[in-house]
């Protein structure tokens, strides 16, 4: 009965959903503490905060956890920082990606190297004309372009290995 344990099959599962609840975890933690250093901790001052408090209670965060996480946000020594990166993908696809980093260097040559393995390059200032932004801080594309299949899949893989970078919030194309 070698290898046949329930626990080690609970084990294993249990460990690929805690991975994926963490990722959404830091990610909205992130994006509190962000909205709390830029507008405040007051809900009723800062509707994004309240918005984001909402999504977390949705996503089954604990209330510590928020706590924590806006605590986080109210003390000025801890610097977290919004960061937008334009680049171009495969097949001359225009992205935006939107995170949220503790340090921008770092971030910055973690992406560009997700890129580089991928056919893309950082854009500098020549992406975002592609791209209208919103009040709510998401972006649509104002010009889209076609893809064929294979850079349609070359594209879903980098936006998904970009999603899975801790630091990364958004990712936005323009086809």
């Amino acid at each position: 009965m070698s290898g046949h344990s329930k626990w080690a099959q609970i084990k294993h599962k249990k460990a690929a959903t805690d991975a994926k609840k963490s990722k959404v975890f830091s990610k909205i933690t992130q994006a509190i503490s962000l909205s709390v250093r830029e507008k405040g901790p007051s809900t009723d001052l800062n509707p994004t905060l309240r918005t984001l408090i909402e999504k977390a209670q949705a996503a089954n965060i604990p209330k510590d956890t928020i706590e924590r996480a806006i605590k986080k946000g109210a003390d000025k020594e801890e610097s977290l920082a919004e960061v937008i990166y334009e680049a171009y993908g495969p097949g001359g696809v225009a992205l935006v990606i939107v995170g949220i980093t503790d340090n921008n260097n770092r971030t910055f040559a973690e992406v560009r190297a997700i890129l580089g393995e991928h056919n893309a390059k950082m854009a500098p200032g020549g992406a975002l004309w592609a791209f209208e932004k919103h009040p709510d801080g998401s972006y649509t594309p104002t010009t889209t372009m076609e893809a064929d299949e294979t850079t349609q899949a070359q594209i879903d893989e980098l936006v998904e290995f970009l999603s899975d970078h801790p630091d990364v919030r958004e990712v936005y194309t323009n086809i």
